[in-house]
């Protein structure tokens, strides 16, 4: 079987899990306009098909991404890149109902360490390097890494990173909160599939509204997250998996979920 080259590779390994890889190891899995318009289109088709119930984003074991493609900015105008709203692509992957597990080897640096970022776990390995190192080519980041990063880590962690450019190991990472486990690099895969397997086990639609909770919170007050958390909650106890659930427990069974 001949070598497949396309940037993106959607795999469907077993009953409701997705697994997105980025194929581009010779280039570290960089980050160029392909690659981001067939990640933008894989994560849309995949946040459509209600089938689907975890998504997990991984790159080689090398590289999970290794920042975006220089070679495509190198001589690029502040107009062109106003006029490719490349924001739009980062926006599908954000907008995904679905949980979705990244699986982080070697190399998340820039653009990497964005796309991982758009993930709701992280799961790296202990030899990944994790940075935003914009700086050292006269740039900053500019897909969520002054902002998400500084979400996760808190300030003072976001400006050690953004402002020197340097990279922190997993378990560095792990400690600021930028990542949720911290595994063997030969485990990252196996334990990434072992949670999203997890997630497709459980009810869908407690799911993902409790992932669109978590999320919104981040931008409304305290109240006003406690009010949509509570709406949430509310609309769940009309759905055929919440009386599946209880009666389970109840009869001491498992149950069985629908996404219903």
């Amino acid at each position: 079987m001949g070598k497949d080259d396309r940037e993106v590779i959607v795999e469907r390994p077993e009953a409701h899990l997705a697994v997105v890889r980025l194929n581009r190891p010779e280039q570290r899995n960089a980050l160029n306009t392909a690659t981001r318009k067939q990640l933008a289109a894989a994560f849309t088709t995949l946040g459509g098909d209600d089938d689907v119930r975890a998504i997990m984003l991984t790159g080689s074991d090398e590289a999970f991404a290794a920042g975006a493609d220089i070679t495509e900015f190198r001589d690029a105008t502040s107009a062109q890149m106003l006029m490719r709203r490349s924001e739009r692509w980062w926006q599908a992957i954000a907008d995904v109902p679905q949980p979705v597990i990244a699986a982080v080897n070697g190399f998340a640096l820039g653009g990497g360490l964005e796309l991982a970022m758009l993930a709701d776990i992280i799961v790296a390995g202990e030899g990944a390097k994790l940075g935003q190192p914009e700086v050292h080519v006269g740039i900053i980041p500019g897909a969520g890494g002054t902002q998400r990063l500084t979400r996760a880590v808190g300030k003072f962690h976001a400006m050690k990173m953004v402002l020197s450019g340097r990279p922190i190991d997993a378990r560095e990472a792990f400690t600021i909160g930028l990542v949720s486990h911290v595994v063997p690099d030969a485990d990252v895969f196996d334990m990434a599939m072992k949670i999203a397997r997890g997630i497709t086990r459980l009810p869908p639609l407690a799911i993902r509204e409790a992932k669109q909770a978590i999320l919104l919170s981040q931008d409304v007050s305290l109240q006003a997250g406690l009010m949509m958390e509570r709406r949430a909650l509310q609309v769940l106890f009309d759905t055929a998996d919440k009386t599946e659930g209880m009666s389970a427990f109840l009869e001491k069974r498992k149950p069985e979920f629908k996404g219903e």
